[in-house]
């Protein structure tokens, strides 16, 4: 009988197929981005034993849409993944004001995926 090797739980949160109750990676490369997902949109505090993990994008909602603001974002993502995902490494950080809404803001993040001499790119895109 053989039993798949599961990694973490997918991004985001919905019924499983398996059977589980959430749904769940077998595969790094989705398992990363889902572990990268968690970590952007978990407010510092919010985790039980781990006050410091995750990041304070909710902070910056009601901020000024300016050049400052998008760059305290820009560092605040990047410490996050650097302490919280050492297997993941930021090529590109770009955050952008909306042409179109003067109120949204455009998270484009880039990644490699390093695991042992293997390598993989991704990328995701937030809007805040």
């Amino acid at each position: 009988m053989a039993s798949n090797k599961y990694i973490n739980i997918d991004f985001p949160f919905k019924d499983s197929p398996q059977g589980f109750l959430l749904n769940l990676n077998s595969d790094t490369q989705r398992a990363v981005k889902a572990d990268l997902m968690h970590l952007l949109l978990t407010r510092k505090g919010q985790r039980l034993y781990n006050p410091n993990f995750g990041t304070d994008l909710i902070k910056f909602i009601f901020e000024p849409n300016d050049r400052i603001t998008l760059d305290n974002l820009k560092s605040e993502i990047s410490a996050s993944v650097k302490k919280y995902l050492p297997n993941l490494q930021i090529n590109t950080l770009d955050i952008n004001q909306s042409p179109n809404n003067q109120y949204l803001a455009t998270v484009t993040l880039t990644y490699t995926i390093t695991e042992g001499v293997f390598a993989m790119d991704d990328l995701v895109i937030i809007n805040i």
